[in-house]
């Protein structure tokens, strides 16, 4: 039948039925119940979560300074170091020799210098007495001069060889933990490798990196002035690891890049995280979570809406039991469970929260659960 003849009454043995105007729901006539909610605004706290990478304060590649062949390895992989600490020694005897005989270099140009100051002094005095020309003295003067200079020639390949010898010993530059170690006692490193010895990784705290749109950014920078007052303002944010857990301190934004990223459209951001356990490791990926408020929001449980043809649809409750869908526009929320209604919605509205694939436009549903006390709908 037609909706107006439905509308129509039917006489049947002196009665008189009246149709409802809203179709029935499909089950054999008889109307479904359906839990509803009244729609108001309240204040949220909200989370936004941002794909991260962590990475230590520091990640040092250790290369040695000089060449030779490994004699002691004095650290093992994930060994905790100190700053200074000897790490691998390379064969000393070649580079001990060439510093002795620097120092040798060194004594002999010291007593050629106390030679010629001597002969300087004398020819002073002899020039003093006119047993000399000027020109006698000139030249012990020069010879003295150059004796100086060859000493400080001496000095300096002294100390060259001195610190060639110290680099036999090859030290860790920082606090951290010791990296892969490819080589072992036997082998012959050099400054010009490809591959490092180690690295020492500083994760006593770790830097975690992610990236905002840029549209987020000229928000910040609209709402709190200048870069330095936005990240004053961020508040602690928090890290969920690859393992979908949560990390249990929580770090602060230190620094917003001022280059915008052409490829992505997006802003390098770095957050720190205390790592005095040593939990978080260098290398690793996870969410960076950022907290904030909104405030005189709608939100919804995404049950209460069903998706068709990439819309987002909600059905509102009229006063007589009809429902008649709705498009939204939606927000998603981290927790998986709820929408921030952005368009769509206005307080005061009644909608479905479940079953809201099953619904069509124009159906009379009964209500089996409803959210707020003051709500009155019919139920029958």
């Amino acid at each position: 039948l037609s909706r107006r003849q439905r509308q129509m009454c039917i006489r049947d043995s002196g009665c008189t039925v009246w149709m409802a105007s809203c179709k029935q729901a499909p089950d054999a006539g008889v109307k479904s119940s359906y839990a509803v909610m009244r729609i108001e605004t309240a204040d949220k706290e909200l989370s936004s979560s941002y794909s991260a990478s962590i990475r230590g304060r520091q990640d040092i590649d250790i290369y040695p300074q000089i060449s030779g062949t490994i004699t002691e390895l004095r650290v093992y992989e994930g060994k905790t170091v100190r700053k200074g600490e000897v790490m691998f020694v390379i064969d000393q005897v070649p580079y001990r020799a060439a510093w002795r005989k620097t120092m040798a270099d060194v004594h002999a140009a010291e007593a050629q210098v106390e030679t010629a100051r001597l002969e300087y002094r004398s020819k002073q005095q002899l020039f003093a007495e006119k047993v000399v020309s000027e020109y006698d003295l000139s030249t012990a003067k020069n010879a003295l001069a150059i004796a100086e200079a060859t000493l400080e020639q001496a000095r300096a390949l002294e100390e060259d060889a001195r610190n060639s010898l110290s680099y036999t010993e090859v030290k860790s530059p920082s606090n951290g933990v010791v990296g892969t170690l490819p080589y072992r006692e036997g082998a012959l490193v050099s400054a010009s490798m490809a591959i490092p010895l180690t690295s020492v990784s500083d994760n006593s705290e770790v830097y975690v990196y992610f990236s905002i749109t840029e549209k987020r950014v000229h928000s910040l920078l609209r709402q709190y002035g200048s870069h330095d007052e936005v990240i004053r303002q961020m508040p602690p944010v928090r890290l969920q690891l690859n393992d979908g857990s949560l990390y249990d301190g929580q770090g602060h934004v230190e620094s917003i890049s001022g280059i915008i990223n052409r490829k992505t459209g997006t802003v390098s951001v770095r957050s720190i995280f205390d790592n005095t356990n040593r939990t978080l490791l260098s290398g690793g990926i996870g969410n960076v979570i950022i907290p904030h408020r909104e405030d005189s929001v709608i939100v919804i449980p995404q049950t209460a809406t069903t998706e068709l043809q990439n819309k987002i649809l909600a059905y509102k409750v009229a006063e007589d039991g009809c429902v008649h869908s709705c498009e939204l526009t939606v927000e998603k929320l981290n927790d998986g469970k709820d929408y921030i209604v952005r368009s769509g919605l206005v307080v005061g509205d009644v909608i479905v929260t479940e079953g809201t694939g099953l619904l069509q436009d124009g159906i009379q549903i009964d209500i089996r659960t409803v959210s707020y006390t003051h709500l009155t709908l019919p139920t029958t």
